[in-house]
């Protein structure tokens, strides 16, 4: 069995901002994580990632957040974007960024 590509899509947040995510179905776990998807999720300003949630292999579930990493817990895919959205809205209101 080969990766399957579960999403991947960019969407708009605002004129010079947008979001891009991609997930896959994997058919085993990648080396650090639990779970059988493979992600990264970007929320791009100005040309600049400024939120990424990823899980780069070696690395386990984790966010990047202005430059400094943290760990994610990782539940599905649907919790995953979930969170990713709520954390570019949270980044958008403590920056007063609409």
């Amino acid at each position: 069995m080969k990766a399957n590509e579960l999403i991947h899509r960019r969407v708009a947040i605002a004129e010079n901002c947008f979001a891009d995510i991609v997930v896959w179905h994997v058919p085993k776990p990648v080396l650090g994580s639990t779970h059988a998807f493979k992600y990264r999720l970007a929320f791009v300003v100005d040309c600049q990632c400024v939120l990424r949630y990823d899980n780069e292999s070696g690395k386990r579930d984790h966010r990047h957040i202005d430059g400094k990493e943290y760990p994610y817990i990782f539940s599905s895919p649907r919790q995953l974007t979930a969170d990713f959205f709520d954390e570019i809205a949270r980044w958008r209101h403590e920056r007063a960024y609409n």
